[in-house]
C-alpha cells in the first residue's frame, strides 16, 4: 500500500481514539493542576521564582515542529508559512475532556490568557489571534519576542501536556534583524536551563544527526541528555534503501529518554487540508509496511509520542512535587509574615493623617535621641550619633588643621626673595611688613578641607535619617522612600548655606590681617627670638671659621695682586704698582726732597736734600708715567657676568634675621587663624543643624 495513499480507516480511528481515552487518566490530577500554576505564574511575570514543569519544543526551522503540535492536537491552528512564523513562546495546555455526544461541535475550543472568558471554537480563529499578537508585540519585520503568547486547548482527543512551543533556530536572518539566531538562542536556552523543563528536541530524519541544532542547544543545557526527548520527523522521505533505525536504536547519540519516529504532513495534505486523523492513519500503514520499523512499533507515531510525553511530564511532576511543595511552602510562610506585618488597611483619611503625623513624631524624637546620644539601641561596633558628628570636629577636622606647617612649603629662598622684592631699589632699614602680608595670604587656605568637613557632617545626618526611619515605616515603602527623599534633599538645602558661612569666615581671615592681635608675637619679641635662632644657628659655623686660622679672602687676593702699598720717605703711605721696580734712590732714608715733598720735609731739609729729593721726585713720576698704561689695561679686561634673576651670593648675617623674623610672624599669625577656624566653622555647621531641627518641629507642630 502507498503510504501516502487510502482514506482514514476504522483502526486508525480506534488507534487515535483509544490512545487518547486510556492515557487520559494518566496525569488527569496533576497535570491540570500544574496548568493552573502555570497560568497564576505568568501574571506575576520575572518576579516569580518557582520553575514549574513543562515541555519545551525545540528545533532548526522548517524541521517539522510545529506539524508535530498539529498532530498531538488533531487540528491546524498554528500558524504556517515558508517563512518564521513562530516568533514568540507559545504555551500550549492541553487539556483532556470528556465528549458530549450531543454537541461534538462544543467539545473542542480555546482560550487565550490575554483574553480570559472568551471561547474560540474555530481554530481558523486562533491562527489569526496567534499572528495578530504576535505582530503586536514582536513587529512586521520577523522579529522575536520573549513575552509568552499562553493558549489552553479543550478537546476529548487530547492528553494532559503542557506544551512550549519556541521560535525555530535560523541560520540566514533575511529581512530579520541581524542578531536574529543570538537572540533565539538565548531565549530558549532561559527555558531549557531549568531542571523542571523536559526538552523536546525535533531532528530532520534526512539529516545528518551529530549536526543537529536543536541536539547541540539540548546538549547545553542537558550534559547527560536525562531531560531530552529526541523526536525524528520526515522518515517518509528519506533516501531509497535507508532508514532511521539506528537513531530509534540510540546508536548515534544515546538519551536517556529515547526517540520517537513520525510522519509529517506533506505540503500537498496542508493544500488539500487533509484531516488529523487521515493523517494518523497514513503514518500507521506507514510503519506497518515498513519492514525496517516492523520490530519498533513502541518508538513509532504520533500517538506513541503523545503518550510518552503525558506519562513522562507525570512522572518528571511527582519527582520534583516534594521539593516543589516545600518551597511554595517556604515562600507562603514569608509572605503570609509580611502580610502580617503590614497590619490592616487604613481607609479613611483622618486615619490615615493621624498615622503619618505619629511615624513623624517618633522619626523625629529617633532622630533627637540619637544625636543627643540618649537612643536605646546604643552600637557597640561603630560611632554614631552625636558621637560620630563631634569625632569628625575634634579628631578629624582639627587635627588635620594641627597638623599642617605654614612654612614648610615656604623656603628660606622664597622668603628672601619677597623681601629684597619689597624694599625696591634702597636698602631697608627695617624689615619691611609687605613680604608678611604676602605669605600669610598665601598659607590662609583652609577653605577646601573646612568644606570638607561640612561634606562629612552632611553625610554623617544621611546615614542617621536611613537609621532613624522607624520598623513602622516598613508598612509603607512608598511613604519611607518619600520622607527619605524629602529630608535628605533637605539636609542638602540647608548645606548650601552652611557652605556660604564658611566660604565667608575664611574670606574674613584672609581679608584683614589683624597683626593688633593679643596672641600675635609681635615686632620685638618676634626680633629677640630671631637674633636667638639665628645667633644660634651661626655659633657652629663661627667655630669652624677660628679653627682653620686668618686667611684673606679670594678678593683680598686680588686686589692685593693688582695694587700694592709701600712706606714712603718719612712715613708718608705711598701707592707703588706692583711689579714696577722703583728708580735709584728712591728708597733711601733721609734724601733730601723738592716741592713736591710734604710740607714738614721743606722746613726739615737742606738745598743739596732737596736738590736729591727734586731728582729722586722726577724719577718716581717717570715710574708711574711709564706704568699707567698698564694699570688702564688693567681695569679694561674686566668683564661683568650676565645678570642673573635671583642673587647667588649666601645670605648674610642680616638677611638670615629678616627670614627668621618673617616666618615667626607667619607662624604666628597662621596659628591664630588656624584656632580661629577650628573654633567658628563647628560652630556655622551645628548653627545650620539648629535651623534643620526648628524647621522639623515646626512641620511636625503645623501639622504638616
Amino acid at each position: 500500500q502507498n503510504p501516502r495513499g487510502g482514506r482514514s480507516s476504522p483502526m486508525a480511528d480506534d488507534h487515535y481514539n483509544s490512545s487518547a481515552a486510556a492515557a487520559a487518566a494518566v496525569g488527569c490530577s496533576v497535570i491540570p493542576i500544574d496548568n493552573k500554576l502555570q497560568g497564576i505564574f505568568s501574571q506575576l511575570g520575572s518576579s516569580s521564582t518557582i520553575d514549574l514543569p513543562h515541555v519545551a519544543v525545540v528545533g532548526s526551522q522548517s524541521n517539522g515542529k510545529s506539524s508535530i503540535l498539529k498532530a498531538l492536537l488533531g487540528r491546524d491552528f498554528l500558524p504556517r508559512g515558508s517563512d518564521m512564523c513562530t516568533r514568540r513562546p507559545l504555551v500550549l495546555q492541553l487539556v483532556h475532556q470528556a465528549r458530549r455526544p450531543a454537541d461534538a461541535e462544543a467539545d473542542e475550543w480555546g482560550e487565550f490568557l490575554h483574553h480570559p472568558g472568551r471561547r474560540y471554537y474555530d481554530f481558523r480563529e486562533i491562527r489569526r489571534e496567534i499572528q495578530a499578537e504576535t505582530g503586536r508585540e514582536a513587529g512586521g519585520n520577523k522579529g522575536v519576542s520573549d513575552r509568552q503568547i499562553r493558549l489552553k486547548i479543550h478537546s476529548p482527543n487530547v492528553l494532559n501536556i503542557t506544551l512550549v512551543d519556541l521560535p525555530g533556530v535560523t541560520k540566514v536572518p533575511a529581512v530579520a534583524p541581524t542578531d536574529i539566531e543570538a537572540r533565539i538562542r538565548t531565549m530558549i536556552f532561559s527555558y531549557m536551563k531549568h531542571k523542571a523543563c523536559i526538552i523536546l528536541a525535533v531532528l530532520p530524519a534526512n539529516a545528518d544527526l551529530a549536526n543537529s541544532g536543536a541536539l547541540q542547544i539540548a546538549r547545553t543545557a542537558d550534559p547527560d541528555g536525562s531531560r531530552t526527548i529526541g523526536v525524528t520527523t520526515k522518515l517518509d522521505i528519506m533516501d531509497r534503501g535507508t532508514d532511521a533505525c539506528n537513531f530509534l536504536l540510540e546508536t548515534v547519540i544515546p538519551l536517556r529518554l529515547r526517540y520517537v519516529g513520525i510522519v509529517n504532513r506533506s505540503q500537498q495534505d496542508i493544500n488539500t487540508d487533509i484531516s488529523a486523523k487521515e493523517v494518523l492513519a497514513r503514518e500507521e500503514n506507514f510503519f506497518r509496511t515498513q519492514s525496517a520499523y516492523s520490530g519498533l512499533t513502541k518508538y513509532c507515531g504520533i500517538p506513541r509520542l503523545a503518550k510518552k510525553l503525558n506519562q513522562i511530564l507525570v512522572q518528571h511532576i511527582r519527582t520534583i512535587l516534594p521539593g516543589l511543595k516545600s518551597h511554595i511552602s517556604s515562600q507562603l510562610t514569608a509572605i503570609t509574615k509580611e502580610h502580617a506585618f503590614y497590619g490592616d488597611p487604613i481607609e479613611a483619611k483622618a486615619g490615615q493623617a493621624a498615622k503619618f503625623l505619629n511615624i513623624l513624631a517618633k522619626f523625629c524624637d529617633a532622630f533627637s535621641s540619637m544625636v543627643e546620644g540618649k537612643n536605646e539601641d546604643i552600637s557597640t561596633i561603630e560611632l554614631s550619633g552625636g558621637a560620630h558628628i563631634h569625632y569628625i570636629f575634634q579628631s578629624i577636622f582639627v587635627k588635620s588643621l594641627e597638623g599642617v606647617d605654614p612654612c614648610e612649603d615656604v623656603t628660606d629662598e622664597d622668603t628672601r626673595m619677597a623681601i629684597k622684592n619689597a624694599t625696591g631699589p634702597r636698602s631697608a632699614l627695617f624689615v619691611p611688613e609687605v613680604p608678611f602680608e604676602v605669605l600669610v595670604h598665601r598659607q590662609i587656605r583652609l577653605l577646601d578641607p573646612s568644606l570638607q568637613c561640612a561634606d562629612f557632617i552632611c553625610e554623617g545626618l544621611v546615614k542617621m535619617i536611613q537609621l532613624c526611619l522607624c520598623n513602622e515605616l516598613q508598612q509603607f515603602p512608598t511613604l519611607r522612600r518619600s520622607m527619605d527623599e524629602v529630608i535628605v534633599k533637605f539636609i542638602l538645602d540647608g548645606l548650601k548655606p552652611a557652605q556660604d558661612m564658611i566660604a565667608h569666615i575664611i574670606e574674613m581671615e584672609a581679608d584683614y590681617i589683624n597683626t593688633s592681635h593679643p596672641s600675635f608675637i609681635g615686632g620685638s619679641k618676634a626680633i629677640v627670638q630671631a637674633h636667638l635662632q639665628v645667633r644660634t644657628a651661626r655659633l657652629p659655623a663661627m667655630v669652624d671659621g677660628d679653627a682653620d686660622g686668618p686667611q684673606d679672602s679670594e678678593r683680598t687676593r686680588k686686589s692685593h695682586a693688582l695694587l700694592g702699598r709701600t712706606t714712603g720717605v718719612n712715613g708718608i703711605i705711598t701707592e707703588q704698582i706692583q711689579g714696577v721696580r722703583p728708580a735709584a734712590g728712591a728708597e733711601r732714608p733721609g734724601s733730601s726732597g723738592s716741592g713736591s715733598t710734604s710740607f714738614w720735609g721743606s722746613i726739615f731739609t737742606s738745598s743739596e736734600d732737596r736738590k736729591h729729593s727734586s731728582a729722586r721726585d722726577s724719577s718716581v713720576n717717570k715710574s708711574y708715567a711709564s706704568a699707567t698704561p698698564y694699570l688702564e689695561h688693567s681695569f679694561s679686561s674686566i668683564q661683568l657676568k650676565e645678570l642673573p634673576l635671583v642673587p647667588s651670593e649666601s645670605h648674610s648675617e642680616q638677611e638670615d634675621l629678616e627670614i627668621t623674623f618673617t616666618k615667626l610672624l607667619l607662624q604666628s599669625y597662621y596659628n591664630i587663624v588656624k584656632k580661629n577656624v577650628e573654633d567658628f566653622i563647628p560652630k556655622a555647621i551645628i548653627r545650620f543643624l539648629e535651623a534643620l531641627s526648628n524647621t522639623v518641629d515646626h512641620i511636625y507642630y503645623c501639622g504638616f
